[in-house]
């Protein structure tokens, strides 16, 4: 009986072993470039190939004006972004009416998703937040630089919530929660 019980205690911890390793959050390695020429000219370390850029561009393109910060004007986009840094909606994302304002795309990630799918490569634009650091569309993390290498979560590279088509935030929105992205984390990059 003895020996039953030991076996049996030996599989439920290997199972709970099991099911905390599923819970955690899967490390990836990513790279951050301010543009898709500074992607393409890494190519050369066997992280990315060229059309892993060109793909993760297009993607961090998509997400952005999917997903990109709204505002109702451009004073309220410029102080959570700085100065310079917006853009109406119809110029920046060539959508809308050019009466909601957004923040231009400061760069991108790109994360080498070894598992969950298929051993591609994931995106996420970039925005300069006011502080002059990055952060990603939801606003949840912050990066020192829009250039360089780090191992980041796997969560990272989830789609962030669509706000095309949504209302824009206006400064009651703002205040409410903090500021855009108040809640996010930071992160840096190495170069």
């Amino acid at each position: 009986m003895r020996k039953r019980s030991t076996t049996v205690a030996l599989g439920i911890l290997g199972a709970a072993s099991f099911a905390l390793a599923g819970c955690r959050d899967e490390q990836v390695e990513a790279q951050a470039f301010p543009d898709l020429q500074s992607c393409q000219s890494a190519v050369g370390d066997d992280t990315f190939s060229a059309a892993d850029c060109e793909a993760a561009f297009a993607e961090a393109e998509t997400l952005h004006v999917e997903s990109a910060p709204r505002y109702e004007n451009l004073a309220l986009c410029e102080e959570e972004h700085g100065e310079g840094n917006c853009g109406d909606e119809q110029s920046v994302a060539q959508t809308g009416s050019g009466n909601i304002f957004m923040p231009l795309l400061a760069g991108y990630l790109i994360g080498n998703m070894m598992s969950g799918r298929g051993g591609m490569s994931a995106a996420q634009p970039l925005y300069r937040s006011g502080d002059g650091r990055f952060t990603n569309a939801a606003g949840t993390s912050s990066y020192s630089s829009n250039r360089g290498a780090a191992t980041l979560n796997q969560s990272q590279f989830r789609t962030p919530p669509r706000t095309a088509g949504q209302p824009p935030m206006t400064r009651a929105t703002l205040s409410s929660r903090g500021g855009f992205g108040a809640t996010g984390g930071t992160r840096g990059f190495g170069g």
